[in-house]
């Protein structure tokens, strides 16, 4: 946050923040990009340098082991707060007392806010609509169900023709309904990602025409949630955004809507679930069992995945568990046939993307 408050920088620069461990040429570029951006502001201050800036900034304000909300709000305050989701079991919440906490916290970005303020909210989800009662801003809701201000209807996958897998669905406002489509991308939570924005949009006074088309025209081709094409002619989803129960559980559905192809899910852990973790990862294993052909876990936590599947009725002869990302790639080529349908995530500090490389066509 404080470096997309300083200015616009490319996201090869960007880049070099995720990792330590980079080679002495990208470190030595690590080192000039802190010394801009540290020395960018001082020089624009002391010359006095005016440069026009930004009239709207889309901050996300995210949860983890040592930031709590009560930071991002220090450094910006917002006009809008927007909560997507909690869950039943949320992520990180291994740092928290519980989901109850976590949603407490979360609410802490709508409390904020002042009375000429908007507070956006999912209406599905049952600890973010609560939050309606922490703030004085004005309401606007988002979701499937039929009490949403924002409602999204008539969703679907589309994994028929490859040239135009995405997702189909219509938005309703106020009595319009509009359809919108997005490319390369899956399941519901880009749905809910698209109505949140759908509602920022009607707050600056757009018309839900202007915003479908918007939102059709220049909709991220990748949000850590895609559609690839596979060696083999086989189909890739790769999902290496925040992991979470709730995301995996939902690429998992997305995987079994595929007709008429072998289903193959790679799952890494996933992180930060604290006491939760053994019930969370088991779960995602049962789930598996219904739904999949064949199942590849990437570590320790993953063995509990696989644990789950096995109870679940997934043949023991149908699952791997690897250590790490590299091994499960180089057998999922092995294994891979004609047309197959792959499923990989998992978290990034597992390098799930390392799997994708491996098996994704050129």
């Amino acid at each position: 946050m404080p470096l997309a408050l300083l200015g616009d920088w490319r996201d090869e620069d960007l880049g070099l923040l995720t990792f330590n461990d980079l080679p002495v040429s990208q470190k030595i570029k690590k080192i000039f990009f802190w010394t801009k951006v540290i020395l960018t502001p001082i020089i624009k201050l002391f010359f006095r340098l005016r440069k026009k800036h930004q009239e709207i900034l889309i901050l996300e304000y995210g949860l983890q082991k040592n930031l709590k909300i009560r930071d991002f709000l220090e450094m910006a305050k917002p006009d809008i707060g927007v909560v997507t989701a909690v869950g039943d079991i949320p992520a990180h919440v291994e740092f928290w007392s519980g989901p109850w906490a976590v949603a407490r916290e979360k609410s802490k970005v709508v409390e904020c806010l002042d009375s000429d303020g908007f507070a956006v909210l999912n209406f599905d989800d049952e600890a973010v609509l609560e939050m309606k009662k922490r703030t004085r801003a004005r309401i606007i809701t988002f979701g499937f169900g039929p009490g949403a201000d924002v409602r999204i209807m008539n969703f679907e996958n589309q994994f028929e023709n490859p040239e135009s897998y995405g997702i189909n669905f219509k938005i309703g406002y106020g009595g319009s309904v509009v359809p919108v489509k997005l490319r390369n991308v899956f399941g519901k939570a880009e749905a809910y990602a698209a109505s949140a924005a759908v509602c920022i949009g009607l707050i600056f006074d757009l018309n839900l025409v202007e915003i479908a088309e918007a939102l059709q025209s220049s909709h991220s081709l990748y949000s850590g949630k895609r559609i690839l094409k596979g060696v083999k002619e086989t189909v890739i989803i790769e999902d290496l955004s925040d992991v979470s129960p709730l995301s995996m559980d939902e690429a998992i559905h997305v995987l079994g809507e595929f007709r008429d192809r072998r289903k193959i899910a790679v799952l890494g852990d996933m992180l930060d679930l604290g006491k939760w973790s053994i019930e969370a990862h088991e779960a995602i294993g049962r789930l598996t069992s219904t739904t999949v052909d064949l199942l590849f876990t990437v570590g320790p936590r993953g063995k509990l995945i696989a644990e789950g599947a096995r109870e679940g009725g997934l043949f023991k002869n149908k699952i791997l568990s690897y250590d790490t990302s590299v091994e499960a790639g180089r057998k999922l080529q092995d294994l891979l046939k004609k047309g197959d349908a792959v499923l990989i995530t998992g978290a990034r500090e597992l390098r799930m993307g390392e799997v994708v490389e491996e098996v994704k066509s050129n």
